[in-house]
């Protein structure tokens, strides 16, 4: 069961989702606060699994509050607002939910954490083969996966993990995105986001601040906008 903890200032919006946690069967709640601060008390003497963070909220807001917390537990924003979508990244949020959230939307965003702590627990290292550019290692559990960077669709940081997106699944590594980055040939790979490296010859479509990539949108970082500007130029 995962240890679910709600911080939102909308006592509907808390009532709802402790519905769907009750529904959902494999969830727990844990705790459920109406304000950042209250939340933050639970939060030092308890464990969470899973957040559920409302952004707009008085005093303090989700984006400060989680900013705060030296360890968050996985987290997941409620929002109403569409705009929040991409800034969540940078916090290393693994979904937002749009009110008002359907249940369908909701049960969603739990599979997404429930595949991140499964695929976490094998704790993946990545070894690197130096004498062979074509590829590289997977070390999950006892089994050495040869991984080519043909078939790496993107890369994306979540707190102190890596998730490689491939064509026949995912993989997670324990290690930052920089560390990803100096793994990854820069001729084939280009990192848009401080969370996000993608695969230059899987790239779909580029927008103003974003990157069509298989069926994801993938944000482009303002910082990182010049290497791309140069990347469509020299196409």
């Amino acid at each position: 069961m995962l240890k679910c903890v709600i911080i939102d200032d909308e006592p509907l919006a808390r009532e709802i989702l402790s519905g769907y946690i009750t529904q959902h069967g494999a969830l727990t709640l844990a705790g459920s606060f109406s304000n950042a601060l209250e939340g933050q008390a639970f939060l030092q003497h308890h464990v969470a699994d899973l957040l559920l963070l409302d952004i707009e909220m008085p005093a303090i807001s989700g984006i400060d509050f989680l900013r705060s917390l030296p360890q968050p537990p996985i987290t997941v924003f409620t929002t109403a607002f569409r705009d929040y979508a991409f800034e969540g990244y940078e916090l290393g949020v693994i979904d937002y939910l749009l009110k008002p959230i359907s249940y369908e939307r909701f049960s969603k965003a739990v599979d997404k954490v429930a595949e991140f702590l499964s695929l976490e627990r094998n704790n993946a290292d990545l070894e690197v083969q130096p004498e062979i550019p074509a590829f590289i290692f997977v070390k999950s559990g006892v089994q050495k996966i040869r991984l080519s960077f043909a078939d790496v669709v993107y890369i994306q940081g979540l707190k102190d993990y890596a998730i490689i997106h491939t064509t026949g699944g995912k993989i997670v590594t324990k290690g930052s995105v920089k560390s990803m980055q100096a793994l990854f040939p820069e001729a084939l790979f280009i990192r848009v986001h401080k969370s996000f490296i993608v695969a230059k010859d899987k790239i779909k479509r580029i927008e103003r601040n974003r990157i069509m990539i298989a069926d994801q949108q993938i944000p482009i970082g303002r910082n990182y906008k010049a290497a791309i500007d140069n990347l469509m130029d020299g196409l």
